[in-house]
């Protein structure tokens, strides 16, 4: 079951073609965690969701409260027997159909899915993970590139070089040739006692799980936090490389090229990742 413009429907239901997601990529979307029908990190989900809305100038409903988005989230599992549940929801938002490039109504359709998650937990998973860098197309830094819309093209390509190459995952660039992100993650880098990230001027997604690591980071008295650049000849030089987003949490990379990597780091941010989440 979905949920489309608050009506709950069969998830068969179908959209226009002419709906302007599919015609011109005018739309985005956020993946949250649901656990036991309380919505994970909810306020910063919806505050991205908020400001991704107002920078592509979207008129946002009077509908959208956070308590009233929140309970149609919620409406929305239930539909689906996850209540009492891990589960996966997608909120997709795109604006009413009408017009060309220039679009005839500024106001928004939304749909709300969700699907079921193995754990209510993030958990480490520590199988092999192998990845390699997609230098095929470039991701333009700036504010556009830090939102989940659904202008994903070169994510897709990536994810297919991957497959094809037998690698798990790929890093992209930017124009500058840094490292930017994976094809669905944002990247970290261990090197002694730094964990390094991309900053969002350099075009990478402004992730949810991102800013969770980064406010642990900057509270810990182990590690020292630096948001700087990545060029790809620090990869090799790292101790450890992982990777997180909203769904998974944390995912540490075992392999880039010849460089194997060690998952510490990964290891002790999880449980206070996990603490968090219960605190949300």
């Amino acid at each position: 079951m979905v949920n489309i413009n608050g009506e709950i429907l069969d998830n068969n239901s179908k959209i226009s073609v002419n709906n302007r997601g599919y015609q011109y990529g005018d739309a985005l979307f956020e993946s949250i965690r649901v656990i036991n029908s309380k919505v994970i990190f909810w306020e910063s989900h919806y505050f991205r969701l908020m400001s991704s809305m107002r920078l592509l100038r979207m008129q946002i409903p009077m509908a959208f409260s956070p308590e009233n988005l929140e309970n149609l989230i919620i409406e929305t599992v239930k539909a689906n027997s996850l209540e009492n549940s891990p589960a996966k929801v997608k909120i997709n938002i795109n604006r009413k159909t009408g017009g060309l490039y220039y679009p005839e109504d500024r106001n928004v359709d939304y749909v709300i899915s969700c699907m079921p998650l193995e754990s209510p937990f993030f958990t480490l998973d520590k199988s092999f993970y192998e990845i390699e860098l997609f230098k095929d197309h470039f991701v333009n830094s700036g504010l556009l590139s830090t939102l989940k819309t659904n202008n994903k093209i070169i994510n897709i390509l990536a994810s297919i070089y991957a497959h094809e190459n037998s690698y798990h995952n790929c890093l992209l660039l930017n124009e500058k040739k840094n490292v930017v992100e994976f094809s669905n993650g944002n990247i970290f880098l261990v090197k002694d006692k730094i964990i390094k990230t991309p900053p969002l001027s350099d075009g990478c997604l402004k992730g949810i799980a991102r800013e969770k690591i980064i406010n642990i980071l900057e509270k810990s008295t182990e590690f020292e936090l630096q948001q700087e650049s990545i060029s790809p000849f620090e990869l090799q030089k790292a101790d450890e490389m992982f990777m997180t987003n909203a769904i998974t949490g944390i995912r540490p990379i075992s392999k880039y090229r010849k460089k194997e990597y060690s998952s510490e780091a990964a290891q002790n941010l999880v449980g206070k990742l996990n603490a968090q989440a219960r605190l949300a």
